[in-house]
């Protein structure tokens, strides 16, 4: 069965999340939108594509910092709402310099930054 990316749930935005994972750790790296033909040139390049909601543009990831992600594995959720994107992650993958966008956890009820920025 050929996979097509218009057949999965799209939010009213024609957008769905999709969660970058690090293909040998296991470690969750970010979450970020797609829609239809970022899903399709990801596939078709094997570079992760996003689509920005902020410049309302397709962002390759790495394609500026060089901090790239290298698809691995595309992964479509039971609902087929929401896909998982397994990666090789070259550096950072957040904007804040960090190897995770989840850097900070809540414990007994504070924020507590658990991972500091990549030197």
């Amino acid at each position: 069965m050929d996979f097509d990316p218009h057949a999965l749930r799209y939010d009213a935005h024609g957008l769905i999340p999709a969660i970058a994972q690090d293909d040998e750790s296991g470690d969750v790296l970010m979450m970020a939108w797609m829609n239809a033909e970022a899903v399709a040139k990801t596939l078709e390049t094997g570079r992760v594509t996003y689509w920005s909601r902020s410049r309302q543009s397709f962002w390759v990831k790495g394609e500026s910092s060089g901090h790239t992600q290298a698809l691995v594995d595309l992964r479509v959720d039971c609902d087929r709402d929401c896909l998982l994107v397994r990666v090789r992650q070259e550096g950072p993958a957040c904007h804040t310099n960090r190897r995770s966008c989840f850097y900070t956890a809540v414990r007994s009820g504070a924020e507590v930054e658990i991972m500091a920025p990549m030197e």
